[in-house]
């Protein structure tokens, strides 16, 4: 657990930094209370104090950008010479992003705009297109369990795309309980709400969810039914690591499919929930296409199913960990991803035979598998799902390595590129 007094520093220091070296503008994206407007203000105030930071929190302000956009936002450069304008809540603007291109395709210096926001500003194609080479988008999530330990990002994908992966190279795990990694998964990584106790902390997160339907949604679509909306906000939280269609979601809450659609695209927007994409092979027609839905924090899918560390207790639903765990899991690897040497996009896999692996990641043409499992103990049923698609499935054709994340404590090798390691792998000591 993090001190209050002192804040964890982001790993997205370092991408913010190289983004102002190569782009005009550097959109920061991310779920609302992610961090986002201390993250900026604690790089700025203390290395370069001559950035003005404004916020469209404040009402004149916004009014006056929204009157006159190219002029009002001119004049706030006027005095900062060639340090950024950070222009905090921009999402709020209607107006702004026009004339934002405008000034940067007069003047072609680097760095002179950071926006952030919890939806993208330019969200005309038209716009968004012509900005190409001009403009980088770098997303901030909630707080990954390496930043709350103040530790280094994981590598852990980097390493498994390894011509031989070697457990030596891999830094040492934590030795944690069952009841350590239910705490990480209830508590989640919003970095105020984390630190309450199991009570408050629920509340906070429900409170959260109703300030997305009432302020942020607003500022992308108009929503008619907020009831449906919350409504599907939480059937998702109850549904999350599983696939799921929009025609099962709208019979759900009584609300037609296109309806649910539009819901559906902005809560993708506003980083709620993330969609894990089927991963198809050569062997495409016995792949299942069907994606998978994760909600973006375990805490806010916690608190919205009253979930408590009673929740997973041995009289409990044995599989009643699975999901959040796996949900968990997706988190991390998911805010990792910026800091791999190589590019990822996260996946998952099932075929008609009901094969499936949890998380495919792939880079080029390598592929790592993760399986997760709830357990403290590994056993040949763990490890099936990853030989077969080694051997007998679409891996079989590719450099594939395959690990099974579990809740135990050993590094574990069982040859043919197929590991066990501890959940807390993710964050290890370097």
């Amino acid at each position: 657990m993090t001190n209050n007094d002192t804040l964890a520093p982001r790993h997205l220091q370092a991408e913010l930094e190289a983004a102002l070296a190569a782009s005009r503008i550097v959109n920061i994206v991310g779920p609302r209370q992610a961090g986002k407007t201390t993250f900026v203000r604690d790089i700025f105030a203390s290395e370069r104090s001559g950035a003005r930071f404004v916020t469209l929190d404040d009402q004149v302000l916004l009014k006056a950008i929204e009157s006159d956009p190219e002029s009002q936002i001119r004049a706030l450069m006027a005095d900062i010479g060639d340090n950024p304008l950070i222009i905090d809540e921009a999402q709020r603007s209607k107006t702004m992003a026009l004339a934002i291109k405008k000034i940067v395709d007069e003047d072609r210096r680097k760095g002179q705009f950071i926006l952030t926001g919890s939806s993208n500003v330019f969200t005309s194609l038209e716009i968004a297109d012509s900005l190409a080479g001009r403009m980088r988008t770098i997303k901030l999530w909630p707080m990954s369990i390496a930043e709350t330990l103040r530790r280094k990002p994981s590598h852990i994908l980097d390493w498994g795309i390894a011509k031989s992966p070697n457990l030596a190279d891999l830094g040492t795990p934590d030795k944690l309980t069952r009841s350590d990694y239910i705490n990480f998964i209830l508590r989640g990584g919003f970095p105020e709400i984390r630190e309450l106790e199991t009570r408050d902390r629920g509340r906070q997160y429900r409170d959260y969810v109703d300030s997305v339907v009432d302020r942020d949604v607003a500022d992308i679509l108009r929503v008619r039914k907020t009831d449906a909306l919350r409504q599907l906000i939480e059937q998702l939280a109850a549904r999350t690591a599983c696939e799921t269609n929009t025609t099962t979601l709208s019979r759900l809450i009584a609300t037609d499919r296109k309806t649910v659609d539009e819901y559906m695209d902005v809560l993708f927007r506003l980083s709620m929930i993330v969609k894990l994409r089927a991963w198809t092979s050569s062997e495409s027609k016995r792949d299942i296409k069907q994606p998978k839905y994760h909600f973006a924090d375990t805490g806010i899918a916690a608190a919205l199913r009253e979930i408590t560390p009673d929740s997973f207790g041995i009289d409990a639903n044995p599989t009643a960990l699975g999901a959040m765990l796996e949900t968990f899991i997706h988190g991390e690897l998911q805010k990792s991803l910026p800091y791999q040497q190589h590019d990822f996009r996260l996946y998952h896999w099932r075929n008609e035979r009901q094969k499936e692996i949890d998380i495919l990641a792939e880079s080029a043409t390598r592929l790592v598998g993760i399986e997760i499992k709830a357990a403290s103990t590994v056993n040949d049923e763990s490890l099936k799902a990853l030989k077969d698609f080694a051997k007998t499935g679409p891996g079989k054709s590719k450099q594939f390595t395959g690990i099974v994340l579990y809740l135990g404590e050993h590094k574990l090798t069982f040859g043919d590129g197929i590991f066990a390691l501890p959940v807390s792998i993710l964050w290890s000591k370097n």
